[in-house]
């Protein structure tokens, strides 16, 4: 569709020429699109050098989803036309939206190739100064020459096409009339609207300076939630049709016209263009698969936002659009299939005689891993994450720790939600049944399967902590995911749940921004006197038949290599080679890790493993050229990072004392209040800003960016949420999170957490165990793992 007339106020009109933008914004670095999609950024000035002098066949071009930032003024020369105006993105925090405007600035013969924009959004271009030459194809008809890649993994989609000109100069020739795309030519002033799940392909025939953005609103919120919905088999029908739907064994399907798809197993019907696909949602639902899981299925890299920012958008559409919500349900039933999950809450409800969802409380709340739903005074958590297995060990390890917590007379236990009830429901012969469970005996469900406990350790409580860090840390890969496969009928129809009470307040997630600078020193000293007092429990007993583990038990634990040979190092010990799972030195054949440490072990030497992988999820936060030098940074096997004191009798000496780990104290697992009028700041805060004169001059605390500049207190801390993700190890570990996530990487509240904190991190080794380290296999790394920051 092509409109005119949009843009006549704008001031761009007049003053977006390459000219007075360099003149204005010369020394701004703005971002280069390139073929091979590696990101650069060049300064306006350099690039405008750039662009006239090139003779490029595919020139380089500005297509910056940043320009708001770098240049906002920019952002003061238009206005979004009215009839594009609502964006159910908007709604999302400035971190979580993904972008949606670009500055699009070029020479002749380049353009952007064929695609279908992201997630199925819709957007308009206003063309300011040049000419432009447009193609474009409906949904469901790939173009010639394109090709489809959808991985049946996670429904990641890649095209694979000619760059603009190529595609203009080489296929555009051989095309029969009717085959041809609609086409047309945008003057400066003109916009260009391209709907949902159109293809499109751009041409700049002049220098050409534009801006565009993608939205999404009432007409496509259904179409975007279907993209979102876990698999791959509808995103490939979204955009190719029924062609999508042909079966070549994993090869290239070519129909007459040159259209070509890949895909892994899809298979129905043949059909060569899509030129019949009827583009609805109802119809492209079709396709969804039968038993999607929202939670546990990969994410798609190619999706704009994320599985947890999905959430959050759904739920907060619900809130504050309520004209919406038969949209915003029909879309959450796609992407979340939030109606199995209603169905369940409801029947929880039921069998615990709780109310059942209101209007306002029919979706998830939050952004963890498993489905939480508010209900009247109520939480209500049901564990879906890892499948049955994980969850039931999940479940159990939390019913065990809040017996302990119940026993140890803990101030804790004041800061941490009651729990009402727990069990598990089933779904069977169309039917939901629930059971209650106190974690200590296995239930009925769990042992008519016989499927779980087989390797478990004799322990007060069936699945206890012990057993699911024996289970997680253990267990090899493909067994996992050979018993997951077995009862993978029963991981879609039986679901633990916990109820618990729910706080008043909300989330420091969304309190942050309501908060003083009183109230941040008031949460890191909340912070570190409840981690202590986690810390300070007890632990359940260890299992006797808990193994020690020796140094090599590889076959388990695929050790990585386990200390730093360096060239000329003669020591005794420093002669271990690694190939395979074989080591040779007899220091790893005849000692052993003590038991308690065992599970804790086996996790950092898994997370160390894994480490390129994790970071390359993490998205953008991690420079690739840093995540391939990674390893550098870290010490080749975690275990230097326990305090190692030295070994007696065959036995690894750790000179400290494993503790309960929380695991995911974050922003949306601490609960905060309102504060009473008048309400200060604890004493021990005060006596620490005074001892450590942390508020006379602290700049850190003086830069934070989420606290208004006023004092006084607006809300306290009151709960720590979710204790699921619980296990046992190195307290260091529970303070990274902390750090990094709810501070922010702000020492100043650091030091306040660690001074109500209290607890030393490790202890001060003896002259004569440092030297026997020092002689040891752990030469190579012991200096830098002396050092918290580096162990953390």
């Amino acid at each position: 569709l092509l409109l005119t007339e949009l843009a006549n106020d704008w001031s761009a009109k007049h003053s977006w020429t390459v000219e007075k933008l360099v003149e204005r914004y010369g020394e701004v670095a703005f971002h280069i699109s390139q073929s091979n999609a590696k990101k650069i950024t060049m300064k306006l000035k350099d690039y405008v050098s750039y662009m006239q002098l090139q003779h490029d066949e595919d020139p380089l071009y500005i297509f910056d989803p940043k320009f708001g930032e770098g240049a906002p003024d920019l952002l003061k020369d238009y206005n979004v036309p009215h009839l594009f105006q609502e964006d159910l993105f908007d709604i999302l925090d400035k971190h979580q939206r993904p972008p949606f405007r670009w500055l699009v600035l070029g020479p002749a013969r380049c353009g952007a190739s064929w695609h279908v924009d992201p997630a199925l959004t819709s957007a308009w271009n206003t063309l300011l100064q040049g000419r432009k030459r447009w193609a474009l194809y409906p949904p469901g008809r790939v173009p010639p020459g394109v090709t489809v890649h959808v991985n049946e993994e996670d429904g990641d989609v890649n095209i694979e096409t000619p760059s603009s000109p190529q595609w203009w100069l080489d296929i555009y020739p051989l095309l029969a009339e009717e085959d041809k795309p609609m086409e047309c030519t945008q003057l400066p002033g003109e916009t260009i609207f391209v709907p949902s799940g159109w293809w499109h392909c751009v041409l700049n025939l002049e220098t050409s300076i534009a801006v565009t953005q993608n939205f999404v609103n009432d007409t496509n919120l259904e179409f975007v939630c279907l993209d979102l919905a876990p698999g791959y088999r509808h995103k490939g029908v979204a955009r190719a049709g029924r062609l999508a739907l042909e079966e070549e064994d994993g090869f290239f399907y070519e129909d007459e016209d040159g259209r070509n798809i890949y895909h892994d197993k899809l298979n129905s019907g043949r059909c060569s263009s899509g030129k019949d696909m009827v583009y609805s949602v109802d119809s492209l639902s079709m396709y969804l698969e039968e038993n999607r899981d929202h939670y546990n299925s990969n994410w798609s890299e190619s999706n704009p936002i994320g599985q947890r920012e999905t959430r959050e958008w759904l739920h907060r559409l619900w809130a504050v659009r309520p004209l919406l919500r038969k949209q915003i349900w029909k879309g959450a039933c796609i992407a979340l299939d939030a109606g199995k999950w209603l169905d369940c809450v409801s029947s929880i409800c039921t069998f615990n005689n709780l109310p059942l969802p209101s209007e306002s409380e029919k979706l998830p709340v939050g952004t963890g891993s498993n489905p939480v739903y508010l209900v009247g005074d109520y939480v209500i958590k049901l564990y879906v994450e890892g499948g049955l297995e994980s969850t039931v060990h999940s479940l159990g390890s939390e019913m065990e720790f809040y017996g302990v917590l119940h026993d140890s007379g803990s101030p804790l236990i004041n800061h941490v939600p009651p729990v009402l009830a727990t069990g598990f429901l089933s779904f069977t012969n169309g039917l939901y049944k629930s059971i209650l469970w106190d974690g200590k005996e296995v239930p009925p469900i769990n042992a008519k399967f016989n499927t779980f406990t087989e390797n478990n350790l004799p322990c007060d409580y069936s699945f206890s902590t012990w057993n699911k860090a024996n289970v997680e840390c253990t267990l090899p890969r493909t067994k996992i995911a050979r018993k997951e496969e077995k009862c993978s009928n029963l991981n879609m129809t039986v679901w633990p749940y916990i109820i618990t009470m729910r706080c008043k307040g909300e989330d420091f997630c969304h309190a942050r921004r309501k908060l003083s600078k009183d109230d941040f020193i008031a949460l890191a000293s909340f912070l570190g006197e409840q981690v202590r007092n986690l810390h300070s429990l007890p632990l359940p007993s260890i299992p006797s038949s808990y193994k020690r583990m020796k140094l090599n038990n590889s076959s388990k634990l695929d050790v990585v290599q386990l200390l730093s040979n360096q060239e000329g190092n003669n020591t005794p010990m420093a002669s271990v080679k690694l190939n395979g799972s074989v080591l040779q030195d007899p220091f790893y054949l005849n000692h052993c890790i003590p038991a308690e440490w065992q599970p804790f072990t086996s996790l950092m030497r898994k997370r160390r493993e894994d480490v390129k992988e994790s970071l390359k999820k993490w998205g953008d936060s991690t420079p690739k050229h840093l995540i391939e030098i990674v390893d550098a940074y870290l010490p080749h096997d975690p275990l230097v990072l326990l305090n190692i004191n030295g070994v007696e009798n065959g036995l690894v000496q750790i000179g400290k004392s494993p503790t309960w780990l929380h695991m995911d104290i974050m922003d949306d697992n601490i609960q905060m209040e309102p504060c009473a009028s008048g309400e200060s700041l604890p004493d021990t805060a005060q006596i620490h800003s005074s001892t450590m004169n942390l508020i006379a001059e602290n700049t850190d605390l003086e830069e934070l960016k989420d606290a208004p500049g006023k004092k006084g207190r607006v809300m306290c801390p009151s709960y720590i949420l979710d204790f699921s993700d619980l296990s046992i190890g190195d307290p260091v570990y529970e303070i990274i999170a902390i750090y990094l996530d709810v501070f922010r990487g702000n020492s100043e509240l650091l030091k306040h957490f660690l001074l109500s904190y209290k607890l030393p991190f490790r202890a001060r080794l003896e002259c004569n165990q440092e030297a026997q380290v020092l002689e040891g296999v752990f030469q190579a790394d012991s200096e830098k793992s002396e050092r918290l920051s580096y162990q953390a």
